[in-house]
């Protein structure tokens, strides 16, 4: 019998064994959190490069400096998801050496 369980994008689907499970959905949220941790490394890169500061006093005003930081965010998490910069794969190393320890 194959369960099929919506736990992440990762997930085989063709894993039947409880401790497979258990490993395969500890590993997907080892990664979702490598992925979280690299988005939000990257969304403070991005604000030290100075993504979202206003250009001139025509700009935005008071409103694009309070949601630049939401953008920031945005952009941060689809660089993550689209691969990022490595950095997930480190973390994720990481994560699993200590969740085995």
């Amino acid at each position: 019998m194959t369960v099929f369980l919506p736990i992440g994008p990762k997930l085989d689907p063709q894993i039947t064994q409880p401790a497979e499970l258990a490993d395969a959905r500890r590993h997907a949220a080892a990664m979702q959190a490598a992925q979280k941790l690299e988005a939000t490394f990257l969304a403070e890169m991005l604000k030290a490069a100075g993504l979202g500061e206003q250009a001139s006093s025509f700009s935005g005003g008071a409103g694009e400096d309070q949601f630049a930081s939401f953008h920031r965010q945005a952009l941060a998490d689809r660089i993550a998801q689209a691969g990022g910069i490595g950095l997930s794969e480190h973390f994720l190393r990481s994560i699993m050496e200590r969740q085995d320890e």
